[in-house]
C-alpha cells in the first residue's frame, strides 16, 4: 500500500477475527522522553513504530542519547539522568504533538540553545499557554514566525521556580503533560501546577502521572486543578524501572471495535482492557451505549455485532471531553445508526492533525450523511435510504490525518464501494492499519 495516492475498499458486510494492537502512541513517546532522562537503561516492550514515534526517537539520537531499536518493536534506551549530552540542537518534529510538546518543556530545562520546528500544519498548531508556562519559571523562548506558534528558539536560562505555576487545560492536555514531565528536573522545592479552567482530555494526565510514577516521580493531586511535583532530593530524578511494556493503542482499537458492532463480528483486539491506563479505553463503554455487544477481559476487548432488534446501533448524544480521539470513530459508526448521533465537547479537533470537525463534516456529507457542525461539537446522522447513500468519484480526503483514513474505512460497510486518498498517511501511528483491516473483514 506504502505511496498509493489512494486505494477503494468495499462494499463490506461481515467483519470477524482478532487483531494485535501496536503500541500506544501516547504511552510511547512518554516512556520514550523519561527514559532519556532517567538514570539507568531502559528497554521498552511494544513500543510503536510509526512516524510519530520515529520523531521522538530521532530527536533523542540528535541529541546525544543512545536509542537503539531491536526486534520486536523493542528499544533500549540509555539514559542521561536529566542533562542532554547536546546543548544546542535543531530539531525537526514532524506533525507529532505527542513528541514537540513534552521535548519543548524538557529542552527548556536543560540551559541550553534549541530550535524546534516541523511541517506546516504543525506551525498551525499552538504551543503558547505551554510557552506561557515555561516563561513563568524562567524560560527564554522566542516564536521564529507567528507568536503562539512553532518554530520556536528555546535560549539558555537559570530556571528559577518562584511561586505556583499556572496553564490553560482547554486547549490540548499536552501542555500540562509537557510541564509535569519536565518540571521536576527543576524541583529544588515542591513545586505547584494549577490548570485554570476546564481540563479536557483528564485521562491523558492520568497516563502521565502513572508513567512519572513507574520511573520514580510521584505527582501529588489535592484537587482536579491542582498537581504538586516532590522537591528533588538529588540531581537524580527519574530512575529507570528497567524495562517496561507498552499497552496496545486504545485509540486504533476503536476502529476494529466499530468494525464488530457494525460487521457483526465478533472482533477482538488484543492488548488492551478493562485494566488499561487509557482513556480511550471508554469508547467500548459509549459503543455499548449505541447497543453493541461487548466483552472485555485484562487485555482485551471483544464485540459480536448489535442487541438492538433492528440490528442498528442507536443514536446517542454524548459528551466526548474524555475521550477526543476515540470521537472520531462515533462520528463515522452514526453512519449506521438509526436517530442522529450528536458528539458534544469536541473544540480540541479543531487544533488536531487538521482541523477534525470541518474535515468530518464534509466528509461525511461526501457519502450522503447529515451533519451539523459547530464550534465544540458535531451531529451525524446516516442517509435515510440507501439510494441516498454515495460514492464520491473524488474519493475521501484524508487531510494527512491518520485518523481520517482509519476512521472512513468503517464507511465501506454501506451500499457503496469507496475511494480513500492518500491512505498512507497512517503510517503516523498504525502503518499496517489497511492490511490488518483487510484480514477482518470481507
Amino acid at each position: 500500500m506504502s505511496g498509493l495516492p489512494d486505494i477503494s475498499i468495499g462494499p463490506f458486510q461481515l467483519a470477524q477475527g482478532s487483531i494485535v494492537l501496536p503500541g500506544s502512541k501516547s504511552i510511547s513517546n512518554r516512556a520514550l522522553l523519561l527514559a532519556a532522562l532517567s538514570t539507568g537503561t531502559t528497554t521498552l516492550k511494544n513500543l510503536l513504530d510509526a512516524d510519530d514515534t520515529q520523531v521522538m526517537r530521532s530527536a533523542l539520537r540528535q541529541l546525544g542519547l543512545s536509542v537503539t531499536d531491536k526486534d520486536d518493536k523493542v528499544c533500549v534506551v540509555e539514559g542521561c539522568g536529566g542533562k542532554f549530552p547536546v546543548q544546542d540542537a535543531d530539531l525537526f518534529m514532524g506533525n507529532a504533538g505527542t513528541a514537540m510538546r513534552p521535548l519543548t518543556a524538557a529542552l527548556a530545562m536543560q540551559g541550553g540553545n534549541y530550535r524546534l520546528s516541523g511541517v506546516a500544519r504543525m506551525h498551525e498548531r499552538p504551543i503558547r499557554d505551554l510557552v506561557d508556562g515555561l516563561r513563568q519559571v524562567g524560560a527564554k523562548i522566542d516564536y521564529e514566525l507567528q507568536a503562539g506558534y512553532p518554530p520556536i528558539k528555546i535560549l539558555a536560562a537559570d530556571i528559577q521556580i518562584k511561586d505556583v505555576v499556572k496553564v490553560r487545560g482547554d486547549v490540548s492536555s499536552q501542555f500540562l503533560t509537557a510541564l509535569l514531565m519536565a518540571l521536576p528536573l527543576v524541583a529544588n522545592e515542591p513545586v505547584r501546577i494549577e490548570v485554570i479552567g476546564e481540563l479536557i482530555s483528564r485521562p491523558y494526565i492520568d497516563i502521565t502521572l502513572k508513567l512519572m510514577a513507574r520511573f520514580g516521580v510521584t505527582v501529588a493531586c489535592p484537587d482536579k486543578q491542582s498537581f504538586i511535583i516532590p522537591a528533588k532530593h538529588s540531581d537524580v530524578v527519574y530512575k529507570s524501572p528497567g524495562q517496561l511494556s507498552v499497552e496496545g493503542d486504545a485509540s486504533s482499537a476503536s476502529y476494529f471495535l466499530a468494525l464488530g458492532a457494525i460487521g457483526g463480528g465478533p472482533v477482538k483486539v488484543l492488548g488492551v482492557g478493562k485494566d488499561s491506563i487509557q482513556g480511550d479505553v471508554a469508547f467500548a463503554d459509549a459503543l455499548a451505549l449505541m447497543g453493541a455487544k461487548i466483552n472485555a477481559g485484562e487485555d482485551w476487548i471483544e464485540v459480536s455485532g448489535v442487541k438492538n432488534a433492528n440490528g442498528k446501533l442507536n443514536g446517542i448524544t454524548i459528551d466526548c471531553t474524555e475521550i477526543p480521539d476515540a470521537a472520531m470513530t462515533l462520528a463515522v459508526a452514526a453512519l449506521f445508526a438509526g436517530g442522529p448521533t450528536r458528539l458534544n465537547n469536541i473544540a480540541s479537533w479543531r487544533v488536531k492533525e487538521t482541523d477534525r470537525i470541518a474535515a468530518m463534516a464534509k466528509e461525511l456529507k461526501k457519502v450522503g450523511a447529515i451533519v451539523e457542525e459547530g464550534v465544540d461539537y458535531i451531529v451525524v446522522q446516516a442517509p435515510a435510504l440507501p439510494s441516498d447513500w454515495k460514492s464520491p468519484i473524488e474519493g475521501i480526503d484524508t487531510y494527512d490525518d491518520h485518523r481520517m483514513a482509519m476512521c472512513f474505512s468503517l464507511a465501506a460497510f454501506g451500499p457503496n464501494a469507496l475511494k480513500i486518498n492518500d491512505p498512507n498517511c497512517v503510517a503516523k501511528t498504525f502503518p499496517t492499519y489497511f492490511a490488518e483491516f483487510a484480514k477482518v473483514v470481507n
